[in-house]
């Protein structure tokens, strides 16, 4: 499970954070290995959900370039 959350944290941060979540809980669960690879993946899914927010804020809050006004 850590192994699958860190490769698809790449590919759509929501589903493998959540799945690094998992991964954790398991790990404590039963003991397992591997719980590096699932930290890893909830730190770079926090991270790039973190990220991609920032980006809608500045895309959604600059200027569109083109003035409603007349000088």
């Amino acid at each position: 499970m850590a192994i699958a959350s860190l490769i698809v944290v790449f590919f759509s941060s929501l589903i493998g954070m959540i799945l690094g979540y998992v991964a954790l809980a398991q790990i404590k669960r039963t003991g397992e290995g591997s719980r590096g690879m699932a930290l890893a993946a909830v730190i770079i899914g926090w991270v790039a959900t973190g990220v991609a927010i920032i980006v809608v804020v500045v895309v959604f809050m600059a200027p569109s370039g083109t003035s409603h006004y007349r000088y």
